[in-house]
């Protein structure tokens, strides 16, 4: 049903409203919690560095909203050192990815780092994710959102999958808290964040941070 000029006024306003009010609300979580957690943040980076010298940060190459390529920052947790990460897929592609990338493919890091314990700890408890907090601050994350997709993935988006990179990428997201990480199929990863963008709201924002923070379980 085709929706009449007012109400297509009114759902517009809507939207407009809620993106405006969730870019103000990250803004002063993220000022927040950096502040909170600076001594912690300090702590670490002192950590990794005199236990496995420079550089503390993780940075990797990500697609934005509206595919824009941006600078993801995490504490490295591996041995090996941080570096702007653009490596994979190898080029060219197989025709059948020129309709979009298949629903079945799976993403499988070529990286031959090696999980540091102090790093695996972080990673268990995902502290290793507070240094994008700056990215969330910056503009370039939300706190809930779809997940930070690799650019050389998101060039072979067909239409319908171009739609995920319309809201920024989160933190957290729906297809995270439901178990599905970047080395999961992109088909069903793709549902759950597309799903979010259709219904994207405060209460189902709030929801997904809460399940966020009592860890990944199932959100309806």
């Amino acid at each position: 049903m085709e929706l009449r000029p007012n109400a297509r006024t009114y759902a517009t306003s809507r939207i407009n409203m809620y993106a405006f009010v969730k870019r103000l609300l990250d803004i002063a979580i993220s000022l927040v919690l950096l502040t909170i957690l600076a001594p912690l943040i300090l702590v670490i980076c002192i950590y990794i560095y005199k236990k496995d010298g420079q550089p503390v940060l993780l940075k990797r190459a990500r697609a934005g909203k509206n595919n824009r390529v941006f600078i993801m920052l995490t504490f490295r947790t591996t041995t090996v050192p941080s570096r702007v990460i653009r490596a994979f897929p190898p080029h060219p592609f197989p025709d059948s990815w020129a309709d979009g990338v298949p629903a079945a493919f799976t993403y499988k890091s070529n990286d031959k780092t090696r999980v540091t314990r102090f790093g695996a700890r972080l990673r268990k408890y995902h502290i290793d994710k507070i240094p994008q907090l700056l990215n969330v601050l910056k503009g370039d994350m939300s706190l809930v959102g779809p997940q930070p997709e690799i650019p050389e993935i998101t060039t072979y988006y067909n239409d319908i999958q171009e739609k995920r990179l319309k809201v920024r990428p989160g933190m957290t997201g729906y297809a995270q808290v439901n178990g599905f990480v970047i080395e999961a199929k992109h088909g069903l990863k793709i549902a759950y964040d597309l799903y979010y963008v259709r219904n994207c709201s405060f209460r189902f924002d709030m929801k997904i941070l809460f399940r966020s923070l009592g860890g990944a379980k199932r959100v309806n």
